[in-house]
């Protein structure tokens, strides 16, 4: 497996970071992993709220950001789409793509509207959280048994982070 991630800008103040992956996994189970709040706690996120489109749910990701995210839409399982801190002027949205080859699933996560300056910070922190991902399937457990808050990120995720951020960074990239 080897993660994809790319940066652009949508204007001369916000941009996105799109990060993708093959899981040797079918797409029901990386759908139950990328929508189920008992999966998501495993690698990404704690979770709760109105799981539903049209509600809110609230997050504490691995990273530290915390904050309120609307369901847009849920086409499972193939298509999600978020925005997060809607209404305000850090709102973004999150969507997601699922799609089945063959015994694998190839998973494509676009986040919408950061701060194009830090946009190597988003790649990186969404390459981490896919590597996550994978580790949580093939351990069928949680990537970070040390857990995280809304003021300290998930150690591991912290310092995976830190080594890649450079990378993002790059004119080259």
């Amino acid at each position: 497996m080897k993660i994809i991630g790319t940066m652009r800008a949508l204007d001369d103040t916000r941009g996105a970071v799109r990060v993708e992956d093959v899981y040797d996994t079918d797409i029901d189970d990386l759908w139950e992993a990328c929508t189920n709040p008992d999966r998501l706690a495993r690698w990404i996120a704690e979770v709760s709220g109105d799981l539903r489109v049209g509600g809110t749910v609230h997050a504490i990701f691995t990273s530290t950001w915390t904050g309120p995210a609307t369901v847009e839409v849920c086409d499972a399982p193939h298509h999600l789409l978020l925005t997060t801190e809607p209404g305000t002027d850090d709102e973004s949205q999150i969507e997601a793509w699922l799609t089945a080859e063959g015994d694998q699933t190839r998973l494509v996560v676009e986040e919408r509207g950061l701060p194009v300056g830090q946009l190597h910070f988003y790649g990186a922190g969404w390459q981490v959280h896919l590597e996550d991902l994978a580790r949580s399937l093939a351990t069928g457990g949680p990537a970070h048994e040390s857990g995280w808050s809304s003021e300290a990120a998930a150690p591991a995720w912290q310092e995976r982070w830190t080594a890649l951020t450079p990378a993002y960074e790059s004119p080259e990239r």
